[in-house]
């Protein structure tokens, strides 16, 4: 069964139909810059030319970086501020001409993705997914069940949020080599979660985890177990669909 899945990011929008039965892309996904301000409005509109794109006529599963509740945008870190308190799920429905519309955290979208078809597949214990992009997202997951809306990429970090120090955007905005971001900002970073909640496997998503091999090996002093996402950066499109296809 196919379903299509939509992954709001601070910098791109995309999204494509999923096989989930497979647990990839049924075709090519299809990106667009996020427009700034990431308004609503804005947004919005890049999100229906995604889904357009295809053709689309079924339920959408739609990512959010942010806190959602429901489908209700409770924090927007990212994005414009004139998202929170919008029922997104509304929103989005309306201006797809009706077409059933589910909305999640983009970071927990990618990490029900991860459990079920990539690098967390039958693991228990605490497993915490880290998504590296615009900002730092997470996903925590104890004995495979999902805790929502963990946002540990706001934890403070030397003074600031933390993904203003570790994130991949961090890195390019302050031209760090990948040795200088993975051992003294990421590695810090890790180890401030670690302390903080014990898991077994760290499991790093978004675009960088395609770098991967430029920088897990110069990560050292952690004790969980570190690893790539195997969907990579289409982890968030593959759970928005799966979201839709429960709802």
């Amino acid at each position: 069964m196919n379903v299509f899945g939509v992954d709001i990011g601070g910098s791109g929008i995309k999204g494509a139909p999923v096989d989930l039965e497979r647990g990839a892309l049924a075709e090519e996904r299809h990106k667009v810059l996020t427009p700034q301000p990431a308004t609503p409005d804005g947004v919005a509109g890049c999100v229906v030319e995604v889904v357009e794109h295809f053709g689309w006529t079924g339920p959408v599963g739609v990512t959010f970086p942010g806190v959602v509740t429901g489908s209700t945008i409770r924090t927007a870190a990212n994005v414009d501020r004139a998202w929170i308190g919008v029922d997104a799920g509304v929103l989005l429905s309306e201006r797809l001409g009706g077409l059933p519309v589910t909305v999640l955290n983009d970071a927990d979208a990618a990490g029900v993705a991860e459990m079920t078809f990539g690098a967390g597949r039958g693991r228990k214990g605490t497993v915490i997914l880290l998504t590296l992009g615009t900002g730092i997202g997470s996903a925590l997951f104890v004995d495979g069940r999902l805790v929502p809306n963990t946002e540990l990429g706001h934890l403070e970090l030397k003074g600031h949020d933390a993904e203003k120090r570790a994130s991949t955007k961090a890195r390019e905005d302050e031209d760090l080599s990948w040795e200088h971001w993975a051992k003294r900002r990421l590695t810090k970073y890790l180890a401030h979660v670690e302390m903080l909640f014990s898991p077994e496997l760290f499991i790093i998503g978004g675009g960088v985890s395609r770098k991967a091999d430029k920088f897990l090996p110069l990560i050292e002093g952690i004790r969980a177990e570190i690893v790539p996402a195997e969907l990579q950066n289409n982890a968030g499109i593959v759970g928005a669909a799966m979201a839709a296809a429960e709802a």
